[in-house]
């Protein structure tokens, strides 16, 4: 089943196209089927009993496993699979980057809208955190502006016009369309 889920993403299915048109482009869409089926035949061979809790250590068997295979293996495909084959657990280890530092998890990114003149720290601590304990607030993404909202300060509202009034407006047109296609017809 998550083999299936590989072969559906995106990076994966990329390896076996080409924009190159004629002898080239079909050399390269054979040898990118190639790598597939080697990258497929190598995840086989991986321990299926095995459970990871931790990101670094399945990279490490990938990465070996695919050394003993003898493929080189691009990092978008790297990514694909594992996003394929990996699934979230909130009780497994947090997943850091090569500094050491957590990384942010897109899937649960959430933006707020503070008040302009409230500290965003202590509306943090007020209005998130007793929610989610473990959040932070990334410093590199906090914008500081306006929110305008347009159609409430500036939208005036017109009534529609009355049913009536637009019916006959539709059969005046369907009259001179009529007469439109009379002269061209005759």
């Amino acid at each position: 089943e998550r083999i299936d889920r590989l072969k559906e993403q995106s990076a994966f299915q990329a390896l076996a196209t080409s924009k190159k048109k004629g002898a080239t482009g079909a050399d390269e869409i054979e040898s990118g089927r190639a790598l597939q089926q080697q990258i497929l035949a190598a995840l086989v061979r991986l321990d299926a009993t095995r459970l990871y809790t931790a990101r670094s250590p399945f990279e490490d068997d990938l990465a070996a496993m695919m050394k003993v295979s003898g493929v080189k293996m691009p990092p978008a495909v790297s990514r694909a699979i594992l996003a394929a084959l990996s699934e979230r657990d909130e009780t497994a280890e947090v997943c850091r980057d090569a500094k050491g530092c957590v990384e942010a998890d897109a899937d649960l990114r959430d933006h707020e809208n503070v008040p302009l003149k409230e500290d965003i720290h202590e509306y943090f601590d007020r209005e998130v955190r007793p929610h989610v304990p473990d959040a932070w607030i990334d410093e590199m993404k906090t914008k500081v502006g306006y929110e305008i909202p347009l159609t409430r300060h500036f939208y005036k509202y017109q009534p529609l016009r009355p049913v009536a009034e637009i019916e006959a407006d539709i059969r005046r047109l369907e009259l001179e369309i009529q007469g439109m296609l009379r002269e061209v017809l005759l």
